[in-house]
């Protein structure tokens, strides 16, 4: 069993720090309006996508030490040129001075995720996936980004009172440069979705924007569409697969029964408006 060092975490961090680079970076180009904008800063990144994104905050700083009073100083300012609350992910493993300097500042947890993780092995590469009954799975495209969007809108609200524009928010995850995406489709029409991320400098593959269409879960199609992402992401070069959800939901439920554990709980944290 891996042990989780600093080390460790530093590399399951990037799960959520790349995405949200490879998402800003394409909403620059796509809504340029928006402002989008990332900053690298001790190690890890800023990340500003729009007001009232999910996507968008300080990943991957506060390993070595090296964060300084100043350095917040310049997060804080960062935000706040985009007149977005200052936002950071922090874990157990992050040096507690960081910790400290952040309760200064009067940061409260606005999110508190788990980080699940996997070492991915010779059975992700040759063990056929397991497609289920009457169901075809298949690589998705850039260009069916509005459809996955739609099908996860569908599975997170379906009653239909989603966030005014949540789809067009989400749609780019699905479009980001080296994205892993896969489909499930029956009779022809995709029903599931779910994408993820090579980050090769710390041959991780981030898991990420899953969906399955309320009338057809209880199928295995997410199950399957894991497997599937862990196949290419295996025979890319990837040590471990890492999935950040939040506690008790389907997708942590579904992670681990296929052997992912949670690696430590984290949270985000925000500067408090009485700060």
């Amino acid at each position: 069993m891996d042990f989780v060092d600093q080390a460790l975490a530093r590399r399951l961090e990037s799960a959520e720090e790349m995405p949200q680079v490879h998402y800003a970076s394409l909403y620059q180009k796509l809504k340029p309006e928006i402002g989008a904008a990332v900053e690298p800063i001790c190690g890890g990144h800023m990340i500003f996508a729009g007001l009232n994104s999910p996507i968008g905050r300080t990943v991957g700083v506060g390993f070595d030490g090296t964060a300084t009073a100043a350095d917040l100083d310049r997060m804080e300012q960062f935000y706040r040129s985009h007149g977005a609350p200052s936002q950071i992910d922090v874990c157990p493993l992050t040096d507690p001075l960081l910790f400290e300097m952040l309760k200064q500042r009067s940061y409260v947890m606005a999110e508190l995720n788990n980080v699940l993780f996997r070492r991915l092995n010779d059975d992700d590469r040759e063990k056929a996936v397991q497609t289920p009954s009457g169901v075809t799975i298949r690589q998705g495209h850039a260009e069916e980004a509005e459809a996955f969007a739609s099908i996860v809108v569908r599975s997170f609200f379906p009653n239909g009172d989603e966030p005014e524009g949540f789809a067009a928010m989400i749609a780019p995850i699905y479009r980001s440069e080296g994205s892993i995406l896969f489909t499930a489709e029956v009779d022809g029409q995709p029903v599931a979705c779910a994408a993820g991320l090579i980050v090769s400098e710390h041959r991780i593959v981030a898991l990420f924007g899953a969906g399955t269409l309320p009338e057809f879960r209880r199928r295995g199609l997410q199950t399957a569409l894991l497997r599937r992402r862990m196949e290419v992401a295996w025979k890319a070069g990837c040590e471990f697969a890492v999935i950040v959800t939040l506690g008790g939901t389907t997708s942590m439920r579904n992670a681990e029964r296929l052997g992912f554990r949670v690696a430590y709980s984290k949270a985000t944290l925000m500067k408090s408006t009485q700060g």
